[in-house]
């Protein structure tokens, strides 16, 4: 990691960070929102857009890729949103640390998709982390994911119908910046695939 990258990681994110222990984040906002976990947030483009777009949703990214949160940091510094806050280092014990029907969303854009049939078990939306992130949300939440590899999408349908979770197809959040790993599949001709996964009933 560059010398700029620590810099920002070690002066931003002690501010923007969350605490240690049990969430609960109406009390790390300091107010009652939509409070919505987009994992694997890469450079922080979506956070900031979404937390901009929605000022009265409160949004936490989280990601384990140091130089792409050390870039979300000055990204969200620069754009001094009281309703972000992110967190270096993986989502599972993220989400164990929050209570269940908590989040209004999770956002799960353009996940590693793990290609080769022997490696689904590494895929992010496997049963068992699927189960854990259906528990996290509130009645009425969803998670979103987006993905340009078809492959995936079924994986995720055929993981979510093993749960009895419903799966549709949703159009493409506004909202969200055309870049990064969409961009660059859109620009090669790859379709993207975005979908809502609820807990059925």
């Amino acid at each position: 990691m560059s010398a700029l990258a620590q810099a920002r990681v070690s002066a931003l994110l002690p501010r923007l960070g969350l605490p240690d222990g049990a969430l609960d984040l109406t009390s790390v906002f300091g107010r009652q929102a939509p409070q919505v976990l987009e994992i694997g947030s890469g450079y922080g483009a979506a956070a900031v857009a979404y937390c901009t777009t929605f000022p009265a949703h409160d949004l936490v990214a989280v990601d384990v890729h140091r130089p792409g949160m050390a870039r979300a940091a000055a990204a969200a510094a620069e754009a001094a949103l009281p309703n972000l806050r992110l967190h270096l280092g993986d989502a599972v014990p993220l989400l164990d640390r929050l209570p269940a029907r908590s989040l209004a969303a999770l956002h799960l854009f353009f996940p590693d998709p793990w290609p080769k049939t022997k490696h689904e078990k590494r895929r992010f939306v496997c049963a068992d982390r699927l189960a854990l992130l259906l528990d996290r949300l509130a009645p009425g939440g969803a998670l979103l994911v987006a993905t340009d590899q078809p492959a995936y999408a079924d994986f995720l349908r055929r993981q979510a119908r093993h749960l009895g979770a419903d799966v549709e197809l949703s159009g493409r959040p506004t909202w969200r910046p055309l870049e990064g790993f969409e961009l660059k599949a859109v620009t090669a001709g790859r379709p993207i695939v975005d979908l809502r996964v609820t807990a059925s009933g």
